[in-house]
């Protein structure tokens, strides 16, 4: 009898074509919430200019502590990358200072994640990470220092309030797939 062999991808093939999917999977996740948080008109609630929720940090919060640390950074700067060809050069430099510093922020205390730190805790370091960096480059493209004096305290304060809601939001999603650990690995035929 002839039989055809037919070629099994690798182990490697497959779980890259896993990973690539996943990303692109949360990736467009957060490209959605991005969206959507333009459209909530926060500013009319809180007048601090370019206040935001921060939506699309569910994602790299969840990514940073169910998936990779690389797969994190991959989603958030291709995010930054995509939304910055919607939204402009500026709003792409806001965005990639703001989401860089947040994920290495996040990812220094996610080490210490259910001991030292919670999620929500984590969250709100990221979120204040995220105005630290959004006031530096404003304040180096306004040449103005003084912006850091004068505009972070109010976006470090309600920082505290859009990061505890993110990280509540992100919170049982993190939890429900930490009961699953195989959800993200390929399961051998």
């Amino acid at each position: 009898m002839n039989q055809v062999k037919t070629k099994q991808p690798n182990t490697m093939t497959r779980q890259s074509l896993r990973s690539l999917t996943t990303d692109a999977i949360f990736l467009a996740l957060a490209l959605v919430l991005s969206i959507i948080e333009r459209w909530i008109p926060l500013e009319l609630i809180v007048p601090v200019p370019g206040l935001k929720l921060g939506l699309a940090n569910i994602v790299t919060l969840f990514a940073l502590l169910r998936l990779r640390p690389r797969d994190a950074f991959v989603i958030l700067f291709v995010r930054c990358l995509i939304m910055g060809t919607i939204t402009g050069p500026v709003t792409l430099a806001f965005s990639l200072a703001g989401g860089t510093l947040a994920l290495l922020v996040m990812w220094l205390f996610s080490r210490w994640v259910n001991r030292a730190f919670s999620v929500v805790g984590i969250s709100v370091a990221g979120a204040a990470a995220h105005n630290i960096g959004q006031v530096c480059i404003a304040a180096l493209i306004m040449n103005e220092p003084l912006l850091l004096m004068s505009y972070l305290p109010p976006l470090l304060l309600t920082g505290l309030a859009t990061g505890t809601l993110t990280g509540i939001a992100a919170f049982p999603v993190i939890r429900y797939w930490a009961a699953r650990p195989m959800a993200f690995t390929l399961k051998s035929r």
